[in-house]
């Protein structure tokens, strides 16, 4: 079982960017597809972003889509998320989550073992 630890979040100014890792250990990330998701307030976890295993492929949430940026580096065990242009509506609690899968997928039954969060708040 892999262990995720997500960093990164904080507050940020409506129009600001932050970039969140996610540090894995116990086990290698290679060969697995890597997701973020988030959960607002009063709200369902939803999908933001995902890289394949080659970090060749990628999805976006269309909400995101243009503004964020997924990414993984498999000599660090780490998956990153670079946000820019943000909004209020990113505001949210951010996981990171490895897939059982080499493709991406938007679907949450798809990833097995998850981090613990990080709150990303933008002010507007």
């Amino acid at each position: 079982q892999v262990h995720l630890v997500e960093s990164g979040g904080g507050l940020v100014q409506a129009g600001g960017s932050l970039t969140l890792s996610c540090a894995a250990s116990g086990r290698t990330i290679r060969g697995y597809a890597m997701g973020w998701f988030r959960q607002a307030p009063g709200k369902e976890r939803e999908f933001v972003a995902a890289v394949d295993w080659s970090n060749r492929g990628t999805d976006y949430a269309d909400s995101v889509k243009g503004r964020f940026d997924c990414s993984r580096m498999d000599a660090k065990n780490t998956v990153y998320l670079r946000m820019n242009s943000l909004k209020a509506e990113d505001t949210a609690v951010y996981y990171c989550a490895q897939s059982r899968l080499g493709y991406v997928t938007r679907n949450y039954w798809d990833y097995d073992d998850w981090g613990q969060g990080t709150q990303v708040t933008v002010s507007s």
